[in-house]
């Protein structure tokens, strides 16, 4: 039996798979949702990058899991990438939606222009060390509803900036990992250049999907179609 083990982007927490989990759980599979430290019912414990690794490892861990297909969305898949390498042979694959991917040494923001990561150290110190949720107007063109939207802004909390600000550190090379990467094509025709270099990857694979960046609320079904085929 596999294991799904899902890890929501920033501001979001387990509960951004409700809908996922139950096409999957429907289809006889064992899912695991996960809220990282410092989101949603977390939100009151402390949280850097390293602490979200060890958040995603202790699920699998803590569970005996096996049989793993570890999926990150969005800025989860910094960590998701790094818990992949620590797991060992418990992964089955990792599937990236939409998501960052890490690499060593460097944080989220590393890879921002001097511009981009200007703002979000200013927006970390005037919100107390969080970076704040996205306004309605961010989802704008992402195939989701308007009821989707007020549902992602009701229920999305301040992401900790500590875990968008700390470097990663990778214990194996993620082109060694059996990989999909999800590309959702409103946000975006192509990946990012470091995907890209490792999508040359004998182990990895290309899976496009056409809606926006968060699959989870538009495109729940086809999401789930995706991640059983991987």
């Amino acid at each position: 039996m596999t294991n799904f083990v899902l890890v929501p982007g920033a501001w979001l927490g387990a509960w951004a798979w409700d809908e996922v989990a139950a096409v999957l759980r429907a289809e006889g599979q064992d899912v695991y949702p996960v809220t990282l430290s410092g989101l949603a019912e977390r939100r009151d414990e402390d949280a850097g990058q390293q602490q979200h690794v060890d958040d995603i490892v202790a699920v699998i861990e803590s569970q005996d899991l096996s049989d793993v297909v570890l999926v990150g969305h969005s800025y989860s898949g910094i960590p998701v990438g790094q818990a992949a390498g620590r797991i060992g042979d418990r992964l089955r694959r990792v599937v990236y939606v939409d998501s960052n991917i890490p690499t060593d040494g460097k944080s989220f923001v590393d890879g921002w222009s001097a511009e981009g990561q200007a703002w979000v150290q200013d927006q970390l110190e005037s919100s107390g060390g969080y970076w704040p949720p996205l306004t309605a107007e961010d989802y704008v063109g992402q195939d989701l509803s308007n009821e989707e939207i007020a549902m992602i802004l009701e229920r999305g909390t301040p992401h900790p900036g500590r875990s968008i600000t700390e470097p990663a550190h990778l214990v194996r090379p993620l082109s060694e990992l059996p990989t999909t990467y999800l590309k959702c094509l409103m946000d975006g025709a192509t990946p990012s250049s470091d995907v890209a270099e490792q999508l040359k990857s004998p182990h990895w694979e290309l899976v496009e999907l056409p809606t926006g960046h968060w699959p989870m609320f538009s495109q729940p079904t086809a999401l789930a179609k995706v991640l059983t085929t991987a």
